[in-house]
């Protein structure tokens, strides 16, 4: 398991670690003075020993230094936003199979609204589910979710991809191994847009056909909102990464 932490908690060749990791280090992983943890910070990966224990801070020397490796592919998901146990789901396991950043956005067949108020709790929840996920799964950097869109805002932030590609239930001729094959041998910057539980609305279809995206077919059978995400990550990571 990593553990990560900010740069401000590394001095002088020790680690501080903190925050709810002390208890899980201590009383779930059972760990004493000595043993040996790996934290990561800022892309380095640190090889480190437990010298001191307490209630709030555990104590870490540097042992060893690295870089961590960097995926080739940063995989961006613009979900449809979706009701909170599958937002959870796609967000833990899109962590493990490598996406960058999860942005969930409110659409037209959206379900679910969430006021303004609410966002920072439900940013602040879906950050610790991607914290815990990352650690887990051995990453090296936590995935990101930190802001909600709405449809038009998206539209915007596509400029800055090589490609972006929409999960679309009505495409018949075009699949995402074609477009993956043909398209994205030189992306490095990839965006993925998928519907909410009632699909990408028809008015919403036609502004990202007009701005260029890629709409492609999943396959024979439809998928539901919570699925797609998780079976794209999976052919991405397949087909792109070496």
């Amino acid at each position: 398991m990593n553990f990560f932490v900010n740069a401000d908690q590394i001095k002088d060749n020790i680690i501080y670690i903190n925050n709810s990791d002390v208890n899980h280090i201590k009383n779930v992983l059972r760990k004493e003075i000595g043993d040996i943890l790996t934290v990561v910070c800022e892309g380095t990966i640190y090889k480190t020993r437990i010298l001191e224990l307490t209630s709030e801070f555990i104590k870490c020397e540097i042992l060893e230094e690295n870089k961590a490796k960097s995926n080739k592919i940063k995989l961006t998901i613009f979900q449809g936003l979706a009701k909170a146990d599958k937002i959870e789901y796609i967000i833990q396991k899109c962590t493990e199979l490598g996406a960058f950043e999860i942005v969930p956005v409110e659409m037209k067949r959206s379900v679910v609204k969430i006021d303004t108020k609410d966002r920072p709790k439900k940013l602040d929840r879906w950050k610790k589910i991607a914290e815990v996920a990352s650690k887990q799964s051995l990453r090296n950097e936590v995935l990101k979710v930190d802001k909600i869109l709405s449809f038009k805002e998206m539209c915007l932030e596509l400029q800055k991809f090589d490609i972006t590609i929409l999960a679309y239930e009505k495409e018949r001729k075009v699949l995402l191994k074609q477009v993956l094959k043909n398209d994205c041998g030189n992306c490095e910057n990839i965006a993925i847009i998928i519907g909410p539980e009632g699909g990408i609305d028809d008015d919403e279809f036609k502004i990202l056909n007009e701005i260029g995206v890629k709409s492609v077919s999943l396959g024979s059978r439809i998928l539901r909102t919570e699925t797609a995400p998780v079976a794209i990550c999976a052919i991405v990571m397949y087909e792109l990464e070496s």
